[in-house]
């Protein structure tokens, strides 16, 4: 099942299969994701809020690796998602 990601503000889109990471798919259409652990999702600097869609429950691992980062709650980790649907996303570094 092909899924529509759009990133906002950039306004860009990504086409991206079931199962692909928001991170990949952000990085699929140009846009710069900070990522310092490898995408294994420890350093939480690939954080994205989801404006639109369901992109799943966080894992407790997921909370307890933003709150020991100082993430806003608010934001999910782009590596940890695995699209299953279409989203809206936004970072504050775009």
């Amino acid at each position: 099942m092909a899924c529509k990601i759009q990133f906002l503000p950039s306004g860009a889109i990504a086409r991206v299969s079931a199962g692909t990471s928001l991170l990949e798919a952000a990085r699929s259409v140009g846009l710069p994701v900070a990522s310092a652990c490898g995408a294994d999702g420890l350093c939480a600097r690939c954080g994205m809020q989801i404006l639109e869609g369901d992109a799943g429950r966080e894992t407790p691992a997921e909370v307890e690796i933003k709150r020991s980062n100082r993430i806003d709650p608010q934001h999910r980790l782009a590596c940890r998602i695995r699209v299953t649907g279409d989203l809206v996303a936004t970072a504050t570094y775009w």
